[in-house]
């Protein structure tokens, strides 16, 4: 029997072939050149991160969502990813001898179940059911209304510490596993909610960058839509206390090499002191020092913008646009869909794209027989639900999730026929 080349729709991650090699050469070139810039790249560093790089970033997002009041660097810091950065803020800003509850959509990005439980969450992590507009709030405040909230607890005297009732976790633009985008309406809606009941809405803005529709849309606006921590800032006249709702957890892993371990958190100035001040950054410094001095070069020398904007946004679209129609050709006809239901797709960004089997068809069992009939990996619905708490009636069993952006453009026509073939044998009686 043949043995078929082994090929992955499930791996999450950026191709190894859209790297930016030359650009983080010609950085780390530049950079080890500078004794200057050198002897701070090399230290611990500040515990903000290299102020150079805050600097950077805060531009750079003030540009990219034309912000009415643009950032400075002291909403800013540096962290080593978008995991580290969420496990450093549950250490600041939560305790479970108080914090009631961790919530999220479901389906969500599963890696960070275990994050949240090592930080003491273990069997109180909450499913949010999660339409077409994102989370569902109207679930969620009801939710909230009959938790149980503990009382504040003794802890060090800590300037920069608050400890928050509730958490709130999300990726609000092309979301991870179900590609889902939030409007602003909705946004605001859950910052409204996170002020009333004493929330820290952690918002995974990873895939932001990762948008190729039309930079425009009639009316003046943008397909960038604000984060959530840009409402949190300005609506009804900012936030009701100085740490805010809402911690913006970015990251190049996606838009440079996920080896480059940078990254970054916005929030209120108070938000992002304290979180600067966790144990392990006030340690050993900055996460990622040296390497973040390679990524501020490539802010300045605007490398990064031509590499996402010339590479990376090209061939994920082209991507994207592959995969959809070697659905829409072979597993259409089989009674899959798109999304909610939906014959018919587009895709404008992100790396995923959400599918639902026939109701006779089980993921779980298609995933098995794809590996083993076809060396085809695929990502089954189960994987994204939350555990111990799945939202009652959710068809994640008859969900599939594909990923676009690890695979090679040429294989993923492929990939589906082999799928389509697995679906086509569960299909017979």
């Amino acid at each position: 029997m043949l043995i078929k080349s082994p090929l992955d729709l499930a791996r999450g991650w950026p191709a190894s072939n859209l790297f930016p090699t030359r650009m983080l050469q010609d950085a780390a070139v530049s950079v080890l050149s500078s004794l200057p810039i050198s002897e701070q790249g090399l230290g611990y560093g500040p515990d903000e991160g290299y102020l150079e790089l805050r600097e950077n970033i805060a531009e750079w997002l003030s540009r990219n969502y034309r912000l009415s009041m643009a950032s400075d660097a002291d909403r800013i810091c540096i962290s080593g990813g978008a995991s580290q950065n969420l496990a450093c803020a549950l250490q600041v800003f939560t305790d479970p001898r108080h914090t009631e509850c961790v919530w999220t959509a479901e389906p969500t990005y599963h890696l960070i179940f275990d994050i949240f439980q090592d930080a003491g969450f273990y069997g109180r992590l909450r499913a949010v059911p999660e339409d077409e507009n994102g989370i569902d709030v109207d679930f969620l405040e009801n939710a909230l209304k009959s938790a149980r909230e503990h009382p504040p607890v003794a802890a060090p005297k800590r300037p920069y510490r608050k400890t928050y009732t509730h958490v709130i976790y999300c990726v609000p633009t092309y979301s991870n596993p179900s590609g889902t985008t939030m409007p602003l309406s909705r946004r605001k809606a859950l910052v409204r909610l996170a002020r009333k009941y004493d929330a820290l809405i952690v918002s995974d803005d990873v895939y932001d960058f990762l948008n190729w529709g039309p930079k425009d849309v009639p009316g003046g606006e943008t397909t960038y839509l604000p984060r959530i921590v840009d409402v949190d800032r300005d609506l009804d006249g900012g936030p009701t206390d100085p740490f805010g709702n809402c911690m913006s957890n970015g990251s190049f892993s996606k838009i440079v090499a996920p080896g480059c371990r940078v990254g970054w958190a916005e929030g209120t100035p108070d938000f992002i002191s304290g979180l600067s001040s966790a144990g392990s950054s006030h340690s050993g410094g900055a996460p990622s020092q040296l390497m973040s001095t390679f990524i501020n070069d490539m802010l300045e020398n605007g490398s990064l913008d031509m590499h996402i904007n010339e590479t990376l946004l090209p061939a994920y679209s082209r991507r994207a646009y592959a995969l959809t129609a070697a659905i829409t050709q072979h597993l259409l006809p089989l009674g899959v869909t798109f999304g909610s239901g939906s014959e018919t797709y587009s895709v404008s960004g992100g790396y995923f794209i959400w599918l639902k089997l026939p109701d006779s068809v089980n993921a779980r069992e298609i995933a098995e027989m794809a590996l083993k009939e076809q060396n085809l990996v695929i990502a089954e619905g189960e994987l994204f639900a939350v555990p111990g708490s799945s939202v009652t009636g959710n068809d994640l069993g008859h969900r599939l999730r594909l990923c676009f952006a690890w695979e090679k453009e040429a294989n993923l026509n492929e990939a589906v026929e082999r799928l389509s073939q697995v679906i086509q044998k569960a299909l017979k009686p």
